[in-house]
C-alpha cells in the first residue's frame, strides 16, 4: 500500500497539521492576515519563515498567544473596544491603530452582529457609524442605552455627514464624541484615549 505524501509532510495528524499558514492563523485567531503580519514583525507573536520567505506559525504558539493576550477586559486589565460599521476595510484600519496601541478590539459589520457582540460581552467603548443599513447608528445607540443604561458604556459615533444638527443629535442621544468620515485616524485614536486610558 503507497503511503500518502502529504501525510508524511506533516509532524501532526492530517486533520490537524501543527503548523499553519499565514491565512490558517488569522482564521485560527479570528484576525485579519495584517494583524497577524504586524504582530509577527513586532515579536509578539512568533513565525517561523520559510526559504521562500512565507511565515508559518506553530498551532501551539498561537494557543500560548490566544491565553496570555485575548483574556476578556476584566481579566487581563486590557481595555476592549467594539467597532461597528458595514465598512469591511475601515473596520481593519481602525482595528489595527487601536490594536497598536494596546486595545482588544472586536468587529461587528451591522448594528444587529454588534448587539449580539454587546450580550457576549460588554465591550469598554463602542465605535459606532451612523450610516448601516437596516438598523442604523442611531437605533442601535438606542438600543444599547435601553439595555445598559444611557452612559454605561461610552459610545463614539461616526458619519460622512457632519453638520451642527447631527453634532447636536449626537449629544443629545448620549453619544460621548461624534466624528466625522473620512477622518483622521490620530484624532480617533486620541478621542479613544481620553475616553478610555489603556
Amino acid at each position: 500500500m503507497a503511503k500518502d505524501p502529504t501525510r508524511a509532510r506533516r509532524s501532526a495528524p492530517a486533520s490537524e497539521p501543527d503548523w499553519l499558514t499565514l491565512g490558517q492563523a488569522a482564521k485560527y485567531l479570528g484576525v485579519a492576515q495584517s494583524t497577524i503580519r504586524k504582530w509577527s514583525d513586532q515579536g509578539r507573536l512568533h513565525a517561523f519563515y520559510t526559504p521562500g520567505g512565507h511565515r508559518r506559525y506553530r498551532r501551539g504558539d498561537l494557543d500560548d498567544f490566544l491565553q496570555q493576550s485575548a483574556q476578556p477586559a476584566g481579566a487581563g486589565g486590557t481595555a476592549s473596544i467594539l467597532i461597528v460599521d458595514d465598512d469591511e476595510r475601515l473596520r481593519e484600519f481602525v482595528r489595527v491603530n487601536l490594536e497598536m496601541e494596546g486595545y482588544v478590539v472586536r468587529e461587528a459589520a451591522s448594528a444587529e452582529e454588534g448587539l449580539a457582540a454587546l450580550e457576549e460581552e460588554p465591550p469598554d467603548l463602542i465605535l459606532l457609524d451612523v450610516m448601516m443599513p437596516q438598523v442604523d447608528g442611531w437605533e442601535m445607540l438606542r438600543r444599547v442605552q435601553e439595555r445598559h443604561g444611557v452612559g454605561s458604556i461610552p459610545v463614539v459615533m461616526f458619519s460622512g455627514k457632519v453638520d451642527e444638527q447631527t453634532l447636536a443629535e449626537a449629544e443629545a442621544r448620549g453619544a460621548q464624541a461624534f466624528i466625522g468620515k473620512p477622518f483622521n485616524p490620530q484624532q480617533l485614536i486620541e478621542s479613544t484615549k481620553q475616553l478610555l486610558p489603556v
